[in-house]
């Protein structure tokens, strides 16, 4: 097994959302100090914008563990594949409600502001983070809506942060849009992002923080793009090459076939990478995906 092989005691590159999986690279950094400022400063609406895989949900998970050190009331909530209907009693689980509150025979909107009320008059904040806004049903984007336009009291410590792609940011109604006191654009990882991500990643299941030399670690960032997705892909497939191979250390040129495993199409120019005119003749990366176990 890979694990096996280089001595780990858990898959390094598994995509979770675990907080400890977490790598704050620059724009990760930049992102949370703004919505810590949202927070900080009682501002009602963030919006998170960035293409998919650039990290936007595992940004989310790690925001609800920082405003919640900041005093807020925190809840999470991925809106992709949701139902109508069904967002605010998903919300409502996720919010601390006593045995009484939840019995109570109200409507659910009843019961999210009766919530809202009680933290605006302890004075701590709600923060509720709404992860794929633009695969939201209608009703969740009419509802997010109106707290985030509501000017009754109840509502004067909510703090909302959604995510969404550019265009779905494009396509949310402007009413919502244009009211983001604060707006992030999360871009992609540099160079030296990565290199820190494949070190952390490795180090905390046991591994060597050099596995990957650094001229792997930067082609792992030119062919992948920075974008913490496409990184974890293809640096979880280098690692199962390299053991494949037996090789004590992977390299620039496992990492180039494990590309071509990850990307068959990726002979097109991609993220700066210029395709080779004929590349019929190259090698080709093992099967590796049974190695790991």
């Amino acid at each position: 097994m890979v694990r096996d092989y280089w001595r780990l005691n858990a898959a390094p590159f598994d995509g979770t959302l675990e907080p400890a999986t977490f790598h704050a690279g620059g724009p990760q950094e930049e992102a949370v100090a703004r919505l810590e400022w949202l927070v900080e400063e009682r501002q009602r609406f963030a919006l998170v914008v960035g293409t998919e895989g650039c990290g936007k949900s595992h940004l989310g998970a790690m925001a609800i563990r920082r405003l919640g050190g900041l005093g807020a009331e925190t809840a999470l909530l991925s809106l992709r594949g949701l139902g109508a209907g069904d967002w605010i009693e998903l919300l409502l689980e996720r919010l601390p409600l006593d045995a009484a509150s939840r019995a109570e025979p109200l409507r659910p909107w009843q019961k999210l502001e009766n919530r809202l009320r009680e933290n605006t008059l302890m004075e701590r904040t709600t923060a509720l983070v709404f992860d794929d806004l633009d695969h939201a049903p209608a009703d969740a984007v009419d509802g997010i809506g109106r707290l985030v336009g509501a000017a009754e009291p109840r509502f004067a410590r909510v703090a909302v942060v959604a995510t969404a792609t550019p265009a779905g940011a494009a396509a949310m109604p402007a009413s919502l849009r244009e009211r983001a006191a604060v707006r992030v654009e999360l871009g992609p990882w540099d160079a030296n992002d990565v290199t820190m991500f494949l070190s952390i990643s490795l180090e905390r299941v046991g591994g060597r923080a050099d596995i990957f030399s650094a001229e792997a670690a930067a082609t792992v960032a030119r062919f992948a793009g920075g974008v913490p997705r496409t990184v974890s892909r293809l640096a979880h497939l280098a690692l199962a090459a390299a053991a494949g191979d037996g090789l004590g250390q992977v390299d620039a040129a496992t990492v180039e076939r494990a590309w071509r495993e990850l990307a068959p199409s990726a002979r097109m120019p991609s993220a700066g990478v210029k395709a080779q005119a004929d590349d019929s003749d190259a090698p080709r990366v093992r099967v590796v995906r049974r190695l790991w176990g």
